[in-house]
């Protein structure tokens, strides 16, 4: 079977910066005295090794801070890998962040066209593609209000809109779907079920386990940026709620 996406102990570090000059004159001073403050590694990925098969679709949980967003943001290269490599095999659309590539200062209009130029398609597809994005994004009365005013379910509705119209081979979506009520998830999770029965290949970011037992064909479960579990929707998301219930704090 053709692998749609690896990651071959991938590790992802980030920096943080504490005690940071509040003022212009603490940052003068810092510099005379070469002081930069502390720092600290955060590790938001520690070797993670990971196969999606062409026309799988995954999904990824685990507790808040697990890694799971950071792995969507390697995938689609908003972010580099400390360590490790990743390979991705056709064309992904992602949606990963509310009004991630809109700038706020340019229509919906103008960001569909911006959008799509990004994800590699032409004008002329773009405009035939158009009608069927804004229908679907039902946003005809205010496609050509700068998106800065959009609501954030607004931002949700349109840039899911355009990232399964312009015919991705892999769709990738974090939890912001949750930002949609109730009859656009159930549009949403319709059409991603048409890319399922495409052979699309889907990763999904979520913390509603039902969905992943409903929906995806296998689990990943991710604590403290390792991996903890891996396969079985049942089994892996049973995991889940055990460390979930372990995480509570006594009452």
């Amino acid at each position: 079977m053709t692998t749609a996406v690896k990651l071959e102990s991938v590790s992802k570090r980030f920096i943080l910066h504490h005690d940071r000059p509040v003022s212009f004159q603490d940052l003068v001073v810092n510099f005379l005295h070469r002081r930069n403050g502390s720092r600290e590694e955060f590790w938001a990925l520690r070797d993670l090794c990971l196969q999606v098969a062409e026309g799988e679709t995954l999904g990824i949980i685990g507790p808040n801070g697990s890694g799971k967003s950071t792995i969507l943001k390697l995938i689609t290269r908003v972010l580099e890998p400390t360590s490790g490599a990743i390979s991705v095999n056709g064309k992904s659309s992602a949606l990963i962040e509310l009004g991630a590539g809109f700038h706020p200062d340019l229509t919906g209009r103008e960001n569909v066209y911006l959008n799509g130029s990004i994800l590699g398609m032409g004008g002329k597809e773009m405009r035939r593609r158009f009608d069927d994005i804004v229908s679907f994004a039902e946003l005809e009365q205010f496609i050509d209000t700068p998106v800065k005013h959009y609501s954030s379910g607004m931002y949700m509705r349109l840039g899911f809109a355009v990232a399964i119209n312009v015919d991705p081979d892999i769709l990738i979506i974090d939890e912001v779907l949750a930002v949609g009520d109730l009859r656009f998830q159930q549009r949403c999770l319709e059409a991603m079920r048409r890319f399922q029965g495409a052979g699309k290949t889907i990763i999904l970011v979520t913390h509603d386990v039902v969905t992943v037992r409903d929906f995806c064909t296998r689990a990943l479960l991710l604590y403290n940026g390792r991996q903890w579990d891996e396969g079985d929707v049942v089994e892996v998301t049973d995991r889940y709620l055990g460390l979930l219930a372990s995480l509570r704090p006594a009452t």
